[in-house]
């Protein structure tokens, strides 16, 4: 039997941005969950909404349960945090990010001085300690799915991390990539290990 699939949305979103994709996850016969750490505008560092993931997590699922787990923009990067720093990894089997700044967004210095867009500039000491021991992720089954034509995640292709699998998706608008159809297949695929064709 597949675990359970924790959805985890980006920055301004609540639960409601996972629609699209929990419906075509249990359409392929998974359980999807999404849990949406608050809040999600950015005034909360990335470190506190990561331990709320960890709890709802541990609420949810229980201590032990496997899972597989989806990111999307901000979300990934929170659930990267999870993963590497809140002792996520041994639980996880699969890890997709779609469209998340793991090296960062020039986009981010329009938010100023909150907290979590100053974590997602390029060369924030908080990405760089998070991309120093990127071969954790080796632990899992890592995909990163991003788009070229991305004009939020600046430069598009610092979606994607040397490690695991790159995927690129021609999509052009950020906000709605959870809203197109052959984006998500190609999410649910990943989340199911299926291999590109």
């Amino acid at each position: 039997m597949q675990p359970p699939v924790i959805l985890v949305p980006g920055i301004g979103d609540d639960e409601s941005k996972l629609h699209m994709l929990a419906a075509q996850l249990q359409q392929a016969g998974r359980s999807p969950l999404a849990l949406a750490p608050q809040p999600s505008d950015g005034t909360a560092p990335i470190e506190a909404l990561a331990r709320l993931l960890a709890g709802a997590v541990d609420d949810v699922l229980g201590p032990e349960q496997p899972f597989d787990l989806f990111g999307f923009s901000m979300g990934g990067i929170i659930s990267r945090y999870y993963l590497q720093r809140l002792g996520g990894l041994p639980r996880a089997r699969r890890f997709v990010t779609l469209a998340s700044p793991h090296r960062g967004t020039w986009m981010a210095y329009l938010y100023y001085a909150r907290p979590a867009p100053r974590q997602m500039r390029p060369h924030s000491p908080f990405l760089a300690d998070l991309n120093a021991d990127l071969q954790q992720l080796a632990q899992v089954e890592f995909t990163s799915i991003w788009s070229p034509l991305d004009l939020t995640i600046v430069p598009a292709s610092n979606s994607a991390l040397p490690i695991g699998r790159s995927v690129r998706v021609l999509s052009p608008l950020h906000g709605m990539l959870l809203d197109d159809p052959n984006v998500l297949r190609r999410v649910t695929a990943c989340l199911n290990g299926e291999t590109e064709r």
